[in-house]
């Protein structure tokens, strides 16, 4: 997948990253966002996750409902970025704010059912993403926006929830709330009392009589808000639609992840989206990728048992065996032996000290050598053993490493025999986590120049 020319092309307006949670779908918008940036666009990139890594990454304190400038983007043709973070709640008071009068707005905003709505009612999250997006393409203020999806476990969660909303509010139960509201007056009160004593006992037991009175206030007062919310949604759905909207799915090779991934891929079509590629994040390589799990799994354990036939010097046994030339160890103890002669006491001691025989002399010495060669020996022998273990503790991280290859390979190669026609772009694993801009522009340059691997 060439991405460059997708962010570089004016055309694309929207560029929409999804998929599973904790594949990197925050990173990768914010790598985007920074390369685009400094490619020459206008920028925003709205993050919905809550770990509020995209702000560390970008040096920014904390980020909130509106766009703030990122410092340090080296921008060319007047190219800057900004970021920001949804803020459910005060989307949703935006939204309120915009389409009440002032009046009407405060009896909404206090009304204790609407707070727990906008506070975490299932759904609203994705909603408020999509306004949130409406919002900022119909400002016209940026050229490119980058939306991180958010967090959730499968792209229903963020295509449907317009029309999930929209049930929401056709629905029968909130028609029969909003029916005393439009009668009005006296009718409206008979309709209420006649028409839904039964409905609002049962509902009274089971929620709480406060807690009704309070779905029904929230309920009349937005009920000239609902069309709105309905009008604005189809908007941005066919927004994310039409030319100019690119989706990228995000995954790792991990089975789980890439099983998401199709979902995503074929829903998506379904749907009519248009789907850019596949983004696979860390994605695991080896630099002595000729040498199999199995060779050096087995290289490991004759290391560790001294099996190891060592070709160098011209030995052909197993470690420690006789060599048929010199050893740099033999060659020591030869130069320590030829040494006795000029070290060792002569017969001139021994007239010094006639009661001493030339013959113990000359044990003695001999003894004192053979201990010293023995200690260098011994301090060889310890030098080899941690060689080959640490050697053997190699070998067996990289059949480690070559499993974890072929294991990705495989999965890799289920997903793209089932979907060939989705192009893909790898990212190859970064040592430690994004945590400045510099990383991001690391993790730019990996997606620009990722490539599937040749069989």
């Amino acid at each position: 997948m060439e991405l460059d020319p997708l962010i570089d092309d004016r055309g694309t307006r929207i560029i929409v990253c999804c998929g599973a949670g904790g594949v990197g779908k925050t990173t990768t918008a914010a790598a985007l966002g920074v390369r685009a940036a400094e490619r020459g666009r206008r920028v925003v990139v709205l993050t919905i996750d809550p770990a509020r890594r995209l702000a560390q990454s970008m040096g920014i304190d904390s980020l909130d409902n509106t766009p703030r400038k990122v410092d340090g983007i080296k921008g060319s043709d007047g190219g800057e970025l900004h970021a920001m973070m949804l803020d459910m709640k005060r989307t949703f008071d935006e939204i309120v704010e915009a389409h009440a009068d002032p009046e009407r707005a405060r009896a909404i905003l206090d009304n204790p059912f609407y707070q727990s709505l906008s506070a975490g009612f299932a759904g609203t999250q994705e909603y408020m993403a999509m306004e949130k997006l409406g919002q900022l393409r119909a400002r016209d203020e940026w050229d490119l926006i980058v939306v991180d999806t958010p967090p959730s476990r499968s792209a229903l969660d963020f295509l449907d929830a317009p029309k999930r909303l929209g049930s929401f509010l056709d629905g029968k139960f909130i028609k029969l709330l909003m029916a005393p509201a439009k009668v009005g007056g006296r009718a409206g009160m008979k309709f209420l009392n006649v028409g839904m004593s039964m409905m609002t006992g049962t509902l009274g037991k089971l929620l709480g009589g406060q807690f009704l009175k309070d779905v029904q206030t929230f309920v009349a007062a937005m009920d000239t808000m609902f069309g709105g919310f309905r009008t604005r949604a189809d908007a941005t759905y066919r927004l994310l639609q039409a030319p100019g909207t690119a989706f990228l799915v995000v995954a790792t090779p991990e089975r789980d992840a890439l099983r998401e991934a199709a979902y995503f891929v074929e829903r998506l079509a379904a749907e009519e989206m248009p789907l850019a590629g596949l983004v696979l994040n860390r994605v695991h390589g080896s630099g002595a990728a000729g040498l199999s799990a199995e060779r050096a799994r087995a290289a490991a354990e004759n290391l560790d048992e001294g099996r190891m036939t060592d070709q160098g010097g011209g030995k052909t046994g197993r470690s420690g065996s006789p060599a048929t030339s010199p050893e740099p160890s033999d060659l020591a103890t030869a130069a320590a032996v030829s040494s006795v002669p000029e070290a060792a006491p002569t017969a001139e001691p021994a007239a010094q000290h006639p009661d001493v025989d030339v013959d113990d002399i000359a044990v003695r010495d001999d003894i004192d050598v053979r201990v010293d060669t023995d200690a260098h020996a011994d301090t060889d022998t310890d030098t080899d053993t941690d060689v080959r273990h640490l050697t053997a503790g190699l070998l067996r991280l990289h059949a480690e490493r070559m499993r974890v290859l072929a294991r990705e390979q495989r999965t890799r190669d289920r997903f793209t025999a089932l979907h060939p026609e989705v192009a893909v772009a790898e990212v190859a694993a970064l040592p430690g986590d994004v945590h400045d801009l510099a990383g991001l522009r690391a993790i730019g340059d990996r997606l620009t120049a990722g490539r599937m691997p040749s069989a």
